[in-house]
């Protein structure tokens, strides 16, 4: 009876992780040869979702740490609509993370594509009352020790 018992929980647990095998191997795409998105649609795909009545916080995450994993800074359309998510959600730490998150993905062109981002965005820092992390303080360390070849 047990030797059954056995064989029989290792017939569903062998079935149900083929069925999960099929899952994920529906969900991974074959080949990148598919239709190309414009930057508009891309655009547009994203500030539809973060405009979502129902939004809440793990969503705007999940979209940002996706956004994060792509080889491109967000353009500021999405930056601006995630800003409104946030103050619609009343998550100032969120917001300020997404602007560290823009700030990063600049990489190289730091000194180039910030402060247009920065520009772009504005209006809508001042209309939503978010401060960038540098007016806050947060770009220098709180604690650190002046330089030695700062001394004299």
């Amino acid at each position: 009876m047990l030797r059954f018992v056995g064989r029989q929980a290792n017939n569903i647990i062998r079935n149900s992780l083929l069925s999960r095998a099929t899952v994920v191997s529906r969900n991974v795409r074959a080949s990148h040869d598919g239709p190309e998105e414009s930057e508009e649609e891309f655009n547009k795909q994203y500030v539809n979702y973060l405009s979502r009545p129902d939004l809440d916080h793990w969503e705007i995450r999940r979209v940002f740490n996706k956004l994060a994993g792509l080889d491109l800074v967000p353009d500021p359309v999405v930056i601006c609509a995630a800003l409104r998510a946030c103050r619609k959600l009343n998550d100032f730490a969120l917001a300020i993370r997404i602007l560290e998150m823009v700030k990063d993905k600049c990489g190289g062109k730091l000194k180039e594509i910030y402060p247009y981002i920065l520009q772009e965005i504005r209006p809508t820092l001042d209309e939503l009352g978010i401060n960038t992390p540098e007016e806050l303080g947060y770009d220098k360390p709180e604690l650190a020790l002046q330089s030695i070849d700062d001394i004299h």
